[in-house]
């Protein structure tokens, strides 16, 4: 069921106009006592936050750091020890970085400049490790789609961090869907209810152009809006479920008012509501928000002839079943750590495929799942349905246009 070779992933890559169905390749050879070098491109809250799982939990070196904010470039070089002259600062510092002594790019700025990154990475020689989602518009998708390409050519990993597809928990309920504990999937709920995760982080002395880069999250162009960049973990999730991707949707959905308050920042929108159509008539409902704590979850719910799969993110994980023996009670608890734990999970297969000579590539998943986001925010801007196959005829190119000043 989770097979990425499958019939409908070989349709999505040729409708991408290319196919990426990994073959095995020759690889280069790592040296088993030699230490991996990592540099972590983007000196922001998520970058802080994952450049220790390298040395702590896979074994590796952070001996770079770049970013385009001096200041949070400076104390990420300070606290992860990397040597000054190892820090790279400015427009070209992605580019530098790559281009210098290491084996693999951490990537962990704004999604729209994931593509650049990684291709810079990849044209590098570099094995490249991303944060989801890779891209905010189509065009972005299929550049991801040929670095991917290009990586297992040259023998690189390429690897997008999803979480839930490194959890044991997930996995079982995906093989026990798969060998027909449910019966026939018919209809799936998936959602996404969070707080609104931003406020105001600029400085009234800023440019404009970085006051929108530390608020990117708020920000549709820089951030792909709430159902490309947030929402893709559960949408991602649907997919692996469903064995691939949506044919078509509709939607809507809006911003909030946030006048007078700290989360009066950006444009993105801040509720979605889409009706997904699977192949096989499976119909998905999705929904999120970013209006208020007072329930937060993330959830997808896959209904059978037989039974459901209830899984969330961050906790219980199940399948109820007509037939009792089939019944499964997956976590046990409320209190799997699926982000942390998924995120661990997948810094050390990255880094032992980098020693092992054996790359790892989940590009074409990894894009097919953003473009479901993407598929999901055109239905709801348009406030109408919207084609898989008309999706991805889309040239729109999405430009931020900051003018940073230098």
């Amino acid at each position: 069921m989770a097979d990425p070779s499958g019939a409908g992933r070989r349709q999505f890559l040729q409708a991408a106009g290319g196919a990426l169905l990994l073959k095995p390749q020759t690889v280069f050879g790592y040296q088993a006592n030699s230490t991996v070098e990592v540099g972590i491109v983007g000196a922001g809250g998520r970058g802080n936050w994952i450049a220790p799982f390298f040395p702590d939990h896979a074994g590796a070196r952070v001996v770079a750091v770049a970013d385009v904010i001096k200041s949070r470039l400076d104390a990420t070089r300070e606290k992860l020890q990397v040597d000054a002259g190892r820090a790279y600062w400015g427009p070209d510092a992605y580019r530098e970085l790559a281009a210098s002594k290491l084996d693999a790019v951490v990537i962990m700025t704004p999604p729209y400049y994931h593509p650049q990154h990684a291709a810079a990475g990849v044209e590098a020689g570099k094995h490249v490790y991303c944060a989801k989602p890779m891209a905010v518009d189509v065009p972005a998708c299929k550049s991801v789609l040929a670095s991917g390409v290009k990586a297992q050519t040259k023998g690189l990993s390429f690897w997008v961090d999803f979480q839930s597809r490194a959890r044991p928990v997930f996995q079982e309920a995906v093989k026990r869907m798969g060998q027909g504990d449910i019966g026939n999937i018919v209809m799936a709920q998936v959602y996404y209810y969070a707080n609104r995760p931003w406020t105001d982080k600029s400085t009234p002395d800023m440019d404009p152009g970085l006051k929108r880069i530390v608020n990117w999250i708020g920000d549709r162009v820089i951030s792909g809006d709430i159902i490309v960049e947030q929402n893709i973990h559960v949408l991602d999730m649907a997919n692996w479920y469903l064995n691939g991707h949506p044919l078509k949707a509709d939607g809507t959905g809006g911003r909030t008012s946030w006048a007078g308050t700290k989360s009066d920042t950006g444009d993105a929108w801040d509720h979605f509501a889409v009706n997904y159509w699977y192949p096989n008539n499976v119909q998905a409902t999705f929904s999120s928000h970013q209006l208020t704590g007072a329930f937060s979850d993330l959830c997808v719910r896959c209904f059978g002839l037989e039974g459901c799969a209830d899984t969330h993110y961050g906790g219980l994980v199940s399948i109820r079943s007509d037939d009792r023996t089939k019944t499964w009670n997956g976590t046990g608890t409320k209190n799997d750590d699926t982000f942390t734990g998924g995120c661990i999970a997948n810094v050390q297969a990255f880094c032992d495929s980098i020693r092992s000579g054996k790359p790892i590539n989940n590009a074409p998943v990894a894009v097919e799942s953003n473009l479901t986001g993407i598929l999901g925010r055109m239905a709801a801007y348009r406030g109408g349905a919207v084609t898989w196959d008309e999706m991805m005829a889309s040239t729109e190119k999405w430009e931020a246009d900051l003018k940073l000043k230098w």
